[in-house]
């Protein structure tokens, strides 16, 4: 599946100046229930391991692995502005988006069933990267980064945004306290749940919630990779098909973005 590893998106791809990656959990050194393209920090794996993940992944950019930033994610619809790797690499902070206008510098989201999004405005030379599970998506993340885009002088209407491998609806069965936190945000939400006809609970389509939100607001090209984390076990991580299985830990899928270096 992918090209060495990665899925590309038709929004993305083709961009001058703008260089992507939905890595899948081939191509890497763990193993066990992390192999192999681990890199996740906060997961019990090897750090040597996942250090070295993150390094292959780096070099698919042509950069060194200290310019590959990621954060310490929340679910949140907390935004950071990248002005210098260094410090993000350091404290980690607290968030689940990043914008930046840096060259050179990946912007790495990691997902084990949440959606990774990706931005970009190549003509602006701005890109962004969010985490969107189903909290995050509903606090406001996909919006807010997409304002701090503008705030770096993207153009909305520039703005191109690929959604990755996530949970599909068929296998994202949610509690009893689901739809209403959607209902109550917006009544039209419930054409994202389908009663899973046995539990009497529903089933939820992330991929289309994020979608939608995308659509609204008003960007240029959108698209979405289409494959369901919890299906494929040979090519993602799951954190809900871990639960099932009583596996004590996941490894955490990387999803990245830079730009790159104007002549």
């Amino acid at each position: 599946m992918g090209e060495s590893g990665m899925l590309k998106s038709r929004a993305l791809t083709e961009t001058a100046g703008i260089r992507h990656a939905f890595f899948t959990r081939e191509g890497g050194v763990s193993s066990g229930i992390y192999a192999s393209m681990n890199c996740g920090a906060g997961s019990n794996d090897n750090p040597d391991h996942v250090q070295e993940n993150k390094r292959r992944a780096a070099a698919q950019f042509d950069l060194p692995e200290d310019r590959l930033v990621t954060l310490y994610q929340v679910h949140s619809p907390e935004v950071v502005t990248v002005t210098d790797p260094a410090p993000i690499r350091a404290d980690r902070p607290q968030a689940d988006a990043m914008v930046t206008r840096m060259p050179d510098v990946a912007l790495g989201i990691l997902t084990a069933d949440c959606a990774p999004v990706l931005f970009a405005d190549p003509e602006n030379g701005v890109v962004g990267a969010a985490h969107a599970g189903w909290r995050g998506a509903l606090g406001g993340v996909l919006e807010r980064t997409i304002d701090a885009m503008e705030a770096l002088g993207a153009d909305r209407q520039n703005i191109n945004a690929s959604v990755g491998p996530c949970i599909a609806q068929e296998s994202y069965q949610v509690g009893g306290e689901f739809p209403a936190p959607f209902l109550d945000a917006d009544p039209a939400s419930a054409g994202f749940f389908r009663p899973d006809g046995v539990t009497g609970k529903h089933l939820f389509d992330l991929q289309g919630f994020v979608l939608a939100a995308l659509n609204r607001a008003a960007i240029g090209n959108v698209d979405a990779i289409g494959v369901d984390t919890y299906a494929s076990d040979a090519h993602f991580f799951s954190y809900r098909r871990t639960c099932h299985r009583s596996e004590d830990d996941y490894g955490r899928g990387l999803s990245a973005i830079a730009l790159t270096k104007r002549s």
